[in-house]
């Protein structure tokens, strides 16, 4: 993510990131009250159904806030939601001018808001910080433009690309740090995605240890119901959250406390994964991680549904024309009909080496 060059801006931005994973569907936002080269008062969102970043950056503010500049990394909002409008509260402030990275798509602003502040005599700039800004909010703006949730892909392999030994021994690839990394990223997420493979094999909880700000839900893609009532993603469903998505009716998990997602199956009767993804879009879910299996993740990247890549990288070789690959599915021809990726984020983590990758926005 680029870096803006603008100092208030470039705060503004690190604050709406602590937002991230209790915020959504709500965009994340950070905002910064300037006066006389000082800033005076900064806010972000910091949780969904409570105060905006404005709000909350003016009431640090106080009277300084008067004549003041507020940098913020969204347009403001102009409707009563579950919150007050940040418009009004800027007027009531007497700020004197707003910079804001990006105009809010979201129906009930998308430029109203700037309209109201400048009917109000308060002058509104946009662009400063745009390019960050609108990476930080990829998986709100896909929310609205699509209807569908940001697809996170995460997958740990060898250094010569493999997820598994040709005997299927998987555990572990990767290393503590790498796993602990894991727990984090589902922690933010809405729901996680294997596919009945991996759960058969596995047995996983697919939960985050310790928790994060959300308890994502557990999608399981079955299209035969072959899940076992005495697996724990089964024996957990009435405490965490458990969805499974078939091609057929499955009343014995419902009535052990999971959900049950019919969707029209494609070729072989795998789930459309474009239909499942608006169900989740209707439900509001803004990300979703995608474990695998691997033929679970070839169908994500076959109907060009994944966002970014999470993949952790161990010093290990495993060899053997048999061992598994971490993506199956159609594939693609030629290269140039590959997507092409943008590579945001590697670090190192005790060894093994983490790479995320998103596409072009």
């Amino acid at each position: 993510m680029a870096t803006p060059e603008n100092p208030w801006m470039r705060r503004a931005l690190a604050l709406a990131e602590r937002g991230r994973g209790h915020v959504e569907p709500n965009p994340l936002v950070g905002a910064v009250v300037v006066r006389d080269e000082i800033v005076v008062g900064e806010g972000w969102h910091a949780k969904f159904g409570e105060a905006h970043a404005e709000i909350n950056a003016l009431m640090q503010a106080g009277e300084a806030a008067r004549g003041s500049t507020v940098y913020v990394t969204l347009e403001p909002c102009c409707h009563h939601g579950k919150t007050p409008p940040c418009t009004e509260a800027l007027v009531r402030a007497g700020v004197a001018r707003v910079v804001a990275a990006l105009e809010d798509p979201f129906p009930k602003v998308a430029g109203q808001g700037a309209a109201q502040l400048r009917a109000a005599g308060i002058p509104i700039e946009f662009g400063v910080g745009a390019e960050s800004a609108r990476r930080q909010n990829a998986p709100y703006f896909k929310l609205l433009a699509a209807g569908r949730p940001y697809v996170h892909a995460k997958w740990a392999m060898s250094l010569d690309g493999k997820i598994a030994t040709r005997s299927g021994d998987s555990r572990w690839i990767s290393n503590e740090a790498s796993r602990r990394r894991v727990h984090d990223l589902r922690g933010r997420m809405d729901a996680i995605v294997v596919g009945i493979g991996t759960a058969l094999a596995d047995d996983p909880l697919l939960t985050a240890r310790p928790a994060g700000p959300r308890m994502p839900t557990r999608v399981v893609l079955d299209s035969t119901g072959r899940l076992p009532l005495a697996s724990q993603l089964v024996r957990t469903a009435r405490e965490i959250p458990t969805l499974i998505v078939t091609s057929h009716p499955a009343p014995k998990l419902i009535e052990a406390g999971c959900e049950v997602l019919t969707v029209p199956g494609e070729r072989g009767g795998k789930p459309d994964v474009l239909q499942m993804l608006t169900d989740f879009g209707q439900r509001r879910w803004t990300n979703l991680l995608v474990e695998g299996g691997a033929g679970v993740l070839g169908a994500f990247f076959d109907a060009r549904s994944v966002d970014e890549v999470h993949l952790f990288v161990a010093p290990k070789l495993i060899g053997g024309a048999g061992a598994k690959t971490p993506v199956a599915g159609l594939g693609i021809d030629v290269i140039a009909d590959g997507t092409v990726w943008v590579t945001e984020a590697i670090e190192n983590l005790d060894g093994d080496v983490y790479m995320r990758c998103h596409t072009k926005i």
